[in-house]
């Protein structure tokens, strides 16, 4: 039997040694760090990686990013932790996430130090942005036709179930999907939400499934509702770079 988590930890070391990098902190993102993963669900691994102090003095510039793998089974690719630190300034809520996915499969005292210092740059109004633009876009392309793939429920409820946590909590909203409908739901739409998650979790992603009214409803008016909040929000991200100035180079020493 194919044993995925060491085949993740084997590839994080390959790309170590042919980058020449170090990884400070690898997760799991999207469904399977949700807890709504189907069976044919992919492996969606993010990870952090610093480079050498010599590699960041250099004339030439190297990429941020590196995308190792991209197949039916596995999405891999990282950061650089100069990008990390300047997504973090600019209050990245997918950043945020992945510093807070349940599924890890690499973590660093380094990535501690960096993800301690870097918490007072959670923006609420730029993650309730990020949360409602992904709703409404996954509302707008996937779920208008009679029969719509569930997935695509989980993809416009989670969003706007986060909004809600940061409406009500003021802070980085869970990662669990199961976390998130802890929160006060009307009955009926938490009922309708079971009953369309286990069809999902046992089916393929790409199944159709008729429409759900209840569910249908509550995404139209909630993305409505947060489109008028966050014309009136001001801007509370954190316009300080000290702290990440100092992470930077506690790191590479």
């Amino acid at each position: 039997m194919r044993d995925i988590k060491a085949e993740i930890v084997s590839k994080l070391a390959a790309i170590e040694e042919k980058e020449k990098v170090k990884i400070l902190y690898a997760v799991e993102s999207g469904s399977r760090a949700w807890g709504v993963a189907s069976p044919d669900s992919d492996y969606d691994v993010r990870f952090i990686y610093v480079r050498t102090k010599e590699d960041y003095l250099s004339v030439q510039e190297k990429r941020d990013v590196i995308e190792w793998q991209l197949d039916d089974v596995l999405d891999i690719n990282g950061w650089d932790l100069k990008k990390t630190l300047v997504q973090f300034h600019k209050g990245n809520a997918t950043l945020f996430e992945w510093a807070n996915s349940p599924i890890i499969y690499r973590i660093t005292d380094e990535w501690r130090d960096i993800y301690e210092s870097c918490k007072q740059y959670f923006s609420e109004k730029t993650a309730l942005y990020h949360y409602y633009g992904t709703a409404n876009s996954t509302f707008k392309q996937y779920l208008q036709s009679e029969e719509v793939k569930y997935k695509k429920y989980v993809y416009a409820l989670r969003p706007l179930l986060a909004c809600k946590y940061i409406e009500d909590q003021h802070r980085v909203p869970p990662v669990m999907f199961d976390n998130l409908l802890r929160q006060s739901l009307p009955k009926e739409l938490s009922m309708e939400i079971e009953k369309m998650l286990e069809i999902k979790t046992k089916g393929d992603e790409i199944d159709l499934n008729p429409k759900m009214p209840v569910i249908q409803k509550f995404i139209e008016d909630e993305i409505a509702r947060y489109e008028r909040i966050l014309k009136s929000m001001p801007d509370d991200r954190n316009p300080e770079w000290g702290t990440l100035d100092n992470v930077f180079l506690r790191i590479l020493m």
